[in-house]
């Protein structure tokens, strides 16, 4: 069957695409080998952030009477909590499917795992499909570390935690980004004692150490046990333990072992080779500033083609490409303002560049930083928990970075998000009359902590 157009991947991008796509006139199809959504909907935002919201109405319960409000004792039904999830979950599939529906019948779904064979041609059970444009939209799937013994024990990925009906004892997490660290939090807040054995100085290793610390004393205050310097190397199956050894000899036993270190590519059964599409050595379609791979009339979207694996980003791409499919546009994949929130509590939310990176890249900055617990509402809401940092550049004022720790810091960096997307100063912010009392005055105080819009 030949049409104008074949998405595979119904994720973030593939979607909306395909979609609009269809709307333009074109013929598409689009193809899915798993469920409606990709990672986003069915293993990644959705049902990591439901469960997040269970875990913190348990805490938040459990310290209650800390504000003068006494409860009886806490109980986290996991298998509740579980339902919940997949009940979403499965809401938001159909979701998906409706809009696919409602693109009408220029847009076909097949269900069937997708397969290069030749250029811009694939083969889907069985049968063979080409068009003038392919966008792949395949997605990523946890990484499985070389690790000695880790083929001879039980352990969890992202996924499959998130099918557990009954509460680990001990979790012992591999890891220590953003999915180490929301599960870290979620299920010691479930109950179970959580043990993080991260390879590198710090969590969250990208940010600036103050953020990374902040999120660290948080953790500890929360019972969780956090291991530095912890470059696993050997995992082995003890009695009805796990053991986690590592290269410096240190050993932990938990019940439960999961794997947070990174996501590959799904490009390795796609058959990119017979289609001419060019990866890198980690499996990734390497594109250009329009997600053209190599491979003419060939593009990549979302996290298959080594940028920022993010839902948001991934939806951008497809805003990006759209524009570029219907030539009102050309380029725009670099360069962007790529934001980011770790959903832990408190969240560690950034835009722009950290005072590391400006440095390393030679870039001249101010940098004002200001404890979380400065601002009335938090200490109000008893969530003083954290730390904010912004960067200026001197001669424009204009904000190169931002990030926060604190409560609810992922919905307060879309105020500096906005101005750096605008490109005006910094000033923009002090000038602003802020809403008393609202978190997001503390923005406002931060950025005046800098000499220039300090008040005399």
């Amino acid at each position: 069957m030949k049409v104008d157009v074949i998405v595979i991947g119904s994720g973030q991008a593939g979607v909306p695409l395909a979609a609009r796509l269809a709307g333009s006139g074109r013929d598409v199809i689009i193809v899915e080998a798993n469920h409606l959504g990709g990672s986003c909907v069915n293993v990644g935002c959705t049902p990591t952030k439901t469960m997040v919201a269970s875990a913190r109405a348990a805490h938040v319960a459990r310290g209650a009477a800390r504000l003068g409000v006494r409860t009886g004792e806490v109980k986290v039904d996991l298998a509740a909590v579980v339902d919940r999830k997949d009940a979403i979950v499965q809401q938001f599939r159909n979701g998906v499917r409706r809009r696919l529906e409602r693109a009408g019948e220029r847009l076909k779904l097949i269900e069937g795992r997708a397969r290069f064979v030749g250029e811009r041609e694939i083969e889907v059970n069985g049968e063979r499909h080409a068009a003038e444009t392919v966008i792949v939209n395949v997605g990523a799937r946890p990484r499985r570390p070389p690790v000695r013994g880790l083929d001879r024990v039980d352990w969890l990925s992202s996924s499959s935690i998130m099918e557990l009906r009954q509460r680990p004892d001990h979790l012992v997490i591999m890891g220590g980004g953003y999915i180490a660290c929301e599960f870290g939090q979620m299920f010691r807040r479930f109950g179970s004692q959580v043990t993080i054995m991260q390879k590198g100085e710090h969590l969250l290793a990208r940010e600036d150490t103050e953020i990374s610390q902040a999120i660290e004393e948080a953790f500890r205050s929360e019972g969780i046990e956090v291991v530095l310097n912890a470059e696993v190397v050997e995992v082995e199956r003890r009695g009805g333990e796990v053991a986690v050894r590592c290269a410096g000899g240190q050993e932990t036993q938990g019940s439960h072992l999961l794997v947070a270190v990174g996501r590959i590519p799904n490009t390795d059964e796609l058959g990119c080779a017979t289609a001419g599409i060019e990866l890198d050595d980690q499996g990734f379609i390497k594109v250009d500033d329009s997600y053209r791979s190599s491979a003419a009339g060939v593009y990549a979207v979302g996290d298959c083609n080594g940028g920022p694996q993010f839902t948001h980003t991934s939806w951008d791409d497809h805003r990006i490409l759209y524009d570029i499919l219907m030539g009102r546009r050309e380029g725009g994949r670099d360069g962007r303002i790529v934001p980011s929130t770790v959903f832990t509590d408190p969240q560690a939310a950034r835009a722009g560049l950290s005072e590391r990176e400006a440095k390393a890249l030679g870039i001249e900055c101010e940098v004002a930083t200001m404890p979380f617990g400065y601002i009335a509402r938090a200490i109000e809401m008893d969530e003083t928990v954290g730390v904010m940092k912004v960067l200026i550049d001197p001669k424009t004022e204009r904000i190169l970075g931002a990030a926060l720790v604190g409560h609810e810091a992922g919905e307060l960096l879309h105020s500096f998000l906005m101005l750096m997307q605008a490109g005006v100063s910094a000033r923009a912010m002090v000038d602003a009359q802020m809403v008393h009392p609202a978190l997001a005055e503390g923005l406002q105080a931060l950025v005046m902590k800098l000499e220039r819009f300090a008040l005399r």
